[in-house]
């Protein structure tokens, strides 16, 4: 297929050329490099995009809620039409196969579609309308009437791991233009081709409904100062982020030192403990085993909630877990890891639980070119606390065991762990006492606990939490996955005793019929 791409940067309607380096995208596969060249933005062109995004804002935030609905599905139905181009070129950059891309597409669209279902509902405005009472005693009640506004202009960095789900068009681009806030995004280096593609999918949903041109910027960039410079410009309102801690934590001190402070929502590591509670270990040890393996081994370990840690009370079927956990690792193919820096990166994991005296290595394969063998170690309970290095994330399929002589052992090493994404409890009915204990714990340790599965599957939905206290997100508060999502990018506003004439149409009279409290009491 005969690429189409140009390198160009995004500025509102405007393709540029970037002048600030360059970027050339790598071949997962091969390691070649691959043509266009992408040019990076310089302070010039990140000043006008952030300039466009703000001049964008008050027009934007005001349309009707329909119209931004139909603008989110625009932007959905445009990335469909990409057709083959945008997923093989993926592929290209990424080294993820066909199905894994398409699905990915798929959840892109289905999270725009899904923003513009919570952009009609109009619950994210949370309305609220206390009716004054001139003749309480001892003093009348003024007239209040709450909604949620848009936080402003949205700078977005896109995700390595996730070309599609978490980048141009993605979670955070998609819950912030449901909130009525621009977005400027600064592409990741790893599939600029792929993000090319996706931002002609939002730039022409952009024209065509007419909204001003500074809603959608996207820009590449050699430089780390200019994403860093991003994050410092006093138009930007806030920040959506998935990627290291190192980068995370930059991003987030930039942040806090701004004359005018913002909020980072950076996803930045988990190593997902998984519990395997002693009734079901008894009873299907080499099961579980097994499914461990296949999710430690999908996508060559490059998610998020891959469970990396695995805490487990010595006895009965531990063995068996073991055993068939080591059989699935040792068989499985090398694969192609997204970059060769994440190689690298993996690599040195690897070799410093190898070599580490703490640790005994139970299955591990040597990397070949640019592909990498999974691992499995273990420990145990003893060992792993004292050691605060066998904590600390290894971004791929490479796994620590911790053995616990009882449950206080295992209570013990999960009061040491730092906040996670999730965690997983592998467990029978004989085990629920168990589980019963160990939920508050984990409830304050994680963003999503579930039971005889594993983290690596993210439903796209209303009820999902994807974060969780730091440093698995800056804010545990917030999710960056399901319709939660938009509320990083919304602040309530009070109004009190503006004349109708003067009040947001959704707050004149009976509230234009959205979902609203009047005084406290859920209606419509």
């Amino acid at each position: 297929m005969t690429s189409t791409l140009t390198g160009a940067l995004f500025i509102g309607a405007t393709r540029r050329p970037g002048t600030h380096g360059q970027i050339l995208a790598i071949e997962a596969a091969t390691g070649a490099r691959i043509q266009p060249a992408f040019g990076g933005a310089s302070p010039a062109d990140l000043d006008d995009a952030c300039a466009l995004a703000a001049a964008a804002f008050d027009p934007f935030r005001a349309l009707p809620l329909e119209r931004r609905a139909q603008f989110l599905e625009a932007v959905a139905q445009n990335i469909l039409d990409l057709g083959d181009e945008l997923v093989e070129r993926a592929m290209q950059e990424t080294g993820l196969p066909r199905p894994r891309i398409e699905g990915e597409r798929g959840r892109t669209v289905g999270q725009l579609r899904l923003f513009a279902g919570v952009v009609r509902d109009g619950g994210f405005l949370d309305l609220r309308i206390d009716p004054a009472l001139p003749d309480r005693q001892p003093l009348p009640r003024p007239d209040l009437r709450l909604r949620n506004v848009p936080v402003g202009p949205v700078a977005v960095f896109g995700a390595s791991n996730f070309p599609l789900a978490f980048s141009v068009a993605g979670g955070d681009t998609a819950s912030a233009f449901a909130a009525g806030c621009p977005v400027v995004v600064k592409a990741h280096s790893a599939h600029p081709g792929t993000s090319e593609l996706v931002a002609r999918a939002v730039a022409k949903a952009v024209a065509d409904y007419g909204l001003p041109e500074g809603v959608f910027s996207m820009i590449f960039a050699e430089d780390r100062a200019v994403a860093q410079a991003l994050v410092a410009d006093p138009r930007i309102k806030a920040v959506g982020f998935t990627g290291s801690r190192t980068a995370g934590t930059a991003f987030m001190k930039i942040a806090a030192a701004r004359p005018e402070p913002i909020p980072v929502y950076a996803e930045m590591s988990s190593i997902n403990p998984v519990l395997l509670l002693p009734a079901a270990l008894a009873a299907r040890g080499a099961q579980i085993g097994t499914a461990f393996a296949a999710s430690l081994t999908m996508g060559a370990g490059q998610f998020c909630t891959n469970p990396g840690l695995i805490l487990v009370i010595e006895g009965e079927g531990l063995d068996d877990f073991l055993a068939a956990a080591t059989r699935a690792i040792t068989k499985a193919a090398p694969a192609t890891m997204l970059t060769p820096g994440i190689l690298a990166a993996y690599t040195r994991g690897v070799a410093a639980l190898s070599g580490h005296d703490a640790v005994e290595t139970v299955a591990a394969g040597a990397a070949t070119d640019l592909k990498a063998s999974p691992a499995l170690f273990v420990t145990d309970a003893a060992r792993f606390l004292a050691r605060p290095e066998l904590h600390e994330e290894v971004f791929g399929a490479a796994s620590l065991v911790v053995r616990c002589p009882d449950l206080a052992a295992m209570t013990a090493v999960i009061e040491a762990l730092e906040g996670q994404l999730t965690a997983a409890l592998h467990m029978d009915e004989a085990d629920h006492d168990t589980a019963r204990g160990l939920l508050p714990l984990l409830e304050r340790k994680v963003g999503r606990i579930l039971v005889n599965g594993f983290g690596t599957g993210v439903e796209v939905a209303h009820a999902m939490v994807h974060g969780g206290p730091f440093p698995a997100t800056a804010d545990g508060r917030s999710t960056s996955v399901g319709s939660l999502a938009i509320a990083r990018f919304l602040r309530p506003v009070c109004y009190q005793d503006l004349p109708r004439a003067l009040l947001p149409p959704e707050l004149q009279g009976d509230g234009a019929g959205l979902p609203r409290r009047l005084d406290g009491r859920p209606t419509l």
